[in-house]
C-alpha cells in the first residue's frame, strides 16, 4: 500500500473526530458535523485510501448517527432518479460493447474522415468523442487504442523507421484520443458522471430540471469547439507532422472492419433500441405536450431502454436476449453509489445551513461576480487534475450553489460552467482514465502531456468564462 494511501486511511477518521469534538463552533452543531463528514470523505477521495465508491457510503452511516438526517432521507439519495438515469445509460453502453457495435461505429467514422495523417487523427478524435457521449470515456479510449496502435506500427515498420514526423503523429493520435474522450462526455447528460451529479443536485435540492435536450444545446457545441481546439493545438501547433505520407492506414481500417464481418441482427436490434431512446430523450418535451398524461422523464426513457435490452428476445425459441443479468457484472455499480453519496452529502450541507452560511458570507462581501466565476472555474479545472472529478463536483457543487445565491445570480449560471470545467483535465496522466491509458501506451511522456495540457486547460478556462457570461444566461 502506498504511503499516501496509508496516511489518508488514518487521517480521514482522525480529522473527522477532531472536527466533531472541537469545542469551537464554526457554523452550527449540525453544520460542523457535516463539515467533519465532508473532510473525512475528501481526504479519502484525494488519497484514494479506499475505493471512491466505498467513501461515498460514509453519509449513509454517519449522517443518521450524527442526527443530521434520518436514514430514510439519506438512503433516498442512493435511489434518486438520476442514479437510475445513469443505470439505463450504463446498460445501453453495455449492450453496445457486447455486440461490438461501438467498435464498428468508430471504425466507420475513421474510414469516412479520410486517410491522410491529419485526417486520420481527426477521425480518431471524432470517433472517440462520439462514443464518449454514450459510453464511458474509459471504454471509448480502450476501444480506440488498439486501432491507433496498429496504424502507428505501420510507421515504425516502414522504410525510413520512426522519424520525428512519425513520433509527432503518434503523439497527436494518442493525446487526441484521450482529450476527445474527456471532452466528448460533456455533450450529454449521461456522457460523464459530473453532469449527472449536477442534474441530481438541481432536482433534489432546488427543484430545477435540465432535460437531456436542454443540456445538449449547451454541451454539444462546447464539446465540438473544445475538440476542434484540441485538434488544432496538437496538429498545427505543438506536434505538426509535415510531409508525412502513408496510405496503409486505409488497409488497417479495412482489415479491422472485415474482422467484424457483416452487421449482425443483434447489432441492428441494439441500434434500433439506441436510436429510439435518443429520439425519445431529444423529443420528450414535445411528446409530453402532445400526450400530457404520459409525463415522460429522461429517467423513465433510460429505464425503458434498459428493460427493452433485457427483455426483447433476439431469438424467442432459443431464449436468446441481447443482454442478461450476468452481463451486469461489468456495470460500473460503484459510480452509481458515488452519485448517491454526493447527493446525500449535498443534502446534509443544505439541511445543516452550510449552503446558507456561504450565501450570506458572499452576499456581505463585495466580490466581483466575474472574478468569482473565473476563480471557481480555474479552481475546479486544476483541482480535477489531482482528484476524481465526480468526487470534486459532489463536494463543491453545493458550495458553488451557495456562492451563486450570495451573489444574487441564478445558481445555473455558476454551476454549469464549474461542472463542465471538471471534465476539462488535459494535463496529467492521473487526471482521468483516458489520460492514464494513452500514457501507458509508451508513446506519450508526462512532460509532453503537461506542456500541451496546460495550454488546453487555460483555453478551456477562457471558453468557460464566455459560457458563464453569455451562453448560460441566453439558454437558461
Amino acid at each position: 500500500m502506498e504511503l499516501s494511501k496509508k496516511i489518508g486511511l488514518i487521517l480521514g477518521p482522525i480529522a473527522f473526530l477532531i472536527l466533531t469534538y472541537l469545542p469551537l463552533e464554526l457554523v452550527s452543531e449540525k453544520g460542523d458535523a457535516v463539515i467533519s463528514v465532508a473532510v473525512w470523505m475528501l481526504i479519502w477521495w484525494i488519497t484514494e485510501a479506499v475505493s471512491i465508491s466505498v467513501t461515498a457510503l460514509i453519509p449513509l452511516l454517519l449522517l443518521p448517527i450524527l442526527k443530521i438526517l434520518p436514514i430514510a432521507e439519506v438512503g433516498a439519495n442512493y435511489g434518486s432518479p438520476i442514479v437510475f438515469l445513469f443505470f439505463g445509460g450504463f446498460v445501453m453502453a453495455l449492450a453496445l460493447e457486447k455486440v461490438n457495435l461501438h467498435r464498428r461505429i468508430a471504425l466507420n467514422i475513421i474510414r469516412l474522415t479520410g486517410t491522410t495523417p491529419n485526417k486520420v487523427i481527426l477521425g480518431f478524435m471524432i470517433a472517440t468523442a462520439s462514443l464518449s457521449m454514450w459510453i464511458s470515456n474509459t471504454a471509448s479510449t480502450v476501444v480506440m487504442l488498439p486501432i491507433a496502435l496498429s496504424v502507428i506500427n505501420l510507421l515504425i515498420n516502414d522504410e525510413d523507421g520512426f522519424t520525428k514526423n512519425d513520433q509527432n503523429f503518434a503523439l497527436s493520435v494518442m493525446l487526441g484520443i484521450a482529450f476527445s474522450a474527456n471532452a466528448g462526455g460533456i455533450a450529454t447528460v449521461i456522457g460523464t458522471p459530473p453532469n449527472s451529479v449536477l442534474i441530481g443536485l438541481l432536482e433534489n435540492e432546488y427543484n430545477t430540471e435540465i432535460s437531456f435536450l436542454k443540456w445538449m444545446t449547451l454541451g454539444l457545441p462546447f464539446s465540438i469547439i473544445m475538440i476542434a481546439i484540441c485538434y488544432w493545438v496538437l496538429v498545427k501547433w505543438m506536434f505538426p507532422n509535415r510531409d508525412l505520407k502513408f496510405n496503409a492506414s486505409k488497409e488497417v481500417i479495412h482489415t479491422e472492419l472485415e474482422k467484424l464481418g457483416p452487421t449482425s441482427g443483434k447489432e441492428k436490434m441494439v441500434l434500433v433500441i439506441f436510436g429510439v431512446t435518443v429520439f425519445l430523450w431529444i423529443f420528450r418535451t414535445l411528446i409530453n405536450a402532445i400526450f400530457p398524461s404520459l409525463g415522460l422523464t429522461d429517467t423513465m426513457i433510460s429505464i425503458f431502454a434498459a428493460i427493452a435490452l433485457f427483455s426483447i428476445p433476439y431469438n424467442m425459441r432459443k431464449g436468446d436476449f441481447i443482454i442478461e443479468w450476468k452481463d451486469t457484472s461489468k456495470l460500473a455499480w460503484g459510480i452509481l453509489i458515488l452519485f448517491g453519496g454526493g447527493l446525500a452529502l449535498a443534502q446534509g450541507m443544505s439541511s445543516s445551513g452550510i449552503v446558507d452560511m456561504v450565501a450570506d458570507a458572499i452576499a456581505q462581501s463585495e466580490i466581483s461576480i466575474l472574478l468569482t466565476a473565473t476563480l471557481l472555474i480555474f479552481l475546479m479545472l486544476f483541482m480535477t487534475e489531482l482528484m476524481s472529478n465526480v468526487a470534486l463536483v459532489a463536494v463543491l457543487a453545493p458550495v458553488v450553489a451557495g456562492i451563486a445565491i450570495g451573489l444574487d445570480i441564478p445558481i445555473l449560471y455558476l454551476l454549469i460552467p464549474v461542472t463542465i470545467a471538471s471534465s476539462c483535465a488535459f494535463m496529467l496522466p492521473m487526471a482521468t482514465p483516458p489520460n492514464a491509458i494513452v500514457f501507458a501506451s509508451g508513446y506519450v511522456k508526462i512532460a509532453q502531456m503537461a506542456r500541451v495540457g496546460v495550454i488546453l486547460n487555460l483555453i478551456a478556462v477562457g471558453l468557460l468564462i464566455l459560457v458563464f457570461k453569455f451562453v448560460v444566461p441566453m439558454l437558461f
